[in-house]
């Protein structure tokens, strides 16, 4: 029987870029086609759709949501718990929901804490530390080898990604932070920079998560990336790619989605998520992170997988669902 299915979503074209924001202030909300694709798929299925949008239209809203549950693919307005605002707003009424709570979303937006956990659960992580000071960062450089990139503490998106964030000195790092710092208003996390392949392995589901064969990042035309990475320009352009490989090294493969599976399992997320790799010279895989609210735009990892797997965007949206169900005993 069709559900009447929420939708709580943040639009590139709602945000209004205020004064000092960087230029990738809204690079995590989704363009106007992609919740069309996403409306289209879950009505295909039976179901209706009530769009809610963002989380003031929830709040406004939330005394009179007639729906049976909500699908929230909604990051948030500013700050660090930006992602966990509509999941504990939904959870206080008591509204089911599709996807991770906001204790885990919390803790996945934010890297440096995402990383401490990877660490006590024995996942391999590049080394790091945070800072929000540029000249506190010699001490702290014992333990670490150049070259080293430099983020935002809590962004999405490859946001305050650029050419400019892998660092060769220290010169050069505390340049960087600086700009971060300054720029996102928040502290910067600094890794050791892994040179190699990069690869994406999405999940589905909750207590026997199905693990979707791993996607390899491809840039400027090649999948040995080497010392290129994503950044903000390139995501935003076509020298990306998204590429299910027919073949790929059975032992690398496991270790990809062993690991995956313990990282989603790790940060406890629920329904659907996706985990990002790099894997070294040698074909060891470290996790950069994991990602309990990916794309789901047609022109992301969940399409390329659903080509891969010769089945329909709606059939991905569908075992997302259906987990969803599952889980609140909607089924």
């Amino acid at each position: 029987m069709g559900k009447i299915i929420g939708l709580t979503y943040d639009l590139k074209t709602d945000y209004r870029f205020k004064e000092g924001d960087p230029p990738d202030a809204n690079a995590e909300f989704d363009h106007p086609a992609t919740i069309d694709v996403i409306a289209q798929s879950i009505e295909s299925l039976g179901h209706k759709v009530v769009r809610i949008g963002n989380v003031d239209n929830l709040l406004r809203k939330i005394n009179n949501l007639k729906v049976d549950i909500v699908f929230n693919i909604s990051e948030g307005i500013s700050g660090r718990n930006r992602e966990s605002q509509v999941p504990i707003i939904l959870e206080m009424m008591h509204i089911p929901f599709v996807g991770s709570d906001g204790l885990t979303l919390g803790l996945s937006l934010d890297k440096a804490m995402t990383k401490k956990i990877l660490i006590s659960e024995n996942i391999p992580t590049p080394r790091f530390f945070e800072t929000d000071d540029p000249a506190d960062n010699i001490a702290k450089l014992k333990n670490l080898k150049f070259p080293l990139i430099v983020k935002p503490r809590y962004e999405g998106s490859s946001k305050g990604l650029s050419e400019k964030s892998r660092v060769e000195d220290v010169e050069g790092l505390r340049e960087q932070i600086g700009y971060i710092v300054k720029t996102y208003k928040q502290s910067a996390l600094v890794e050791e920079f892994i040179a190699g392949a990069e690869y994406t392995v999405a999940l589905i589901g909750n207590n026997h998560p199905e693990v979707l064969p791993p996607v390899q990042i491809k840039i400027d035309g090649k999948l040995k990336l080497g010392d290129k990475f994503y950044t903000f320009a390139r995501i935003h352009s076509s020298r990306l790619e998204y590429v299910c490989p027919d073949k790929i090294d059975k032992a690398l493969k496991e270790k990809l989605e062993s690991l995956a599976l313990k990282t989603y399992r790790a940060i406890d997320a629920r329904d659907f998520g996706r985990v990002d790799f790099r894997v070294d010279a040698d074909g060891n895989p470290y996790v950069l992170e994991i990602n309990p609210l990916p794309s789901l735009s047609s022109e992301d990892v969940f399409m390329c997988i659903a080509n891969h797997l010769k089945v329909s965007y709606p059939e991905m949206i569908r075992r997302i669902l259906e987990a969803a169900f599952l889980r609140h005993g909607l089924n």
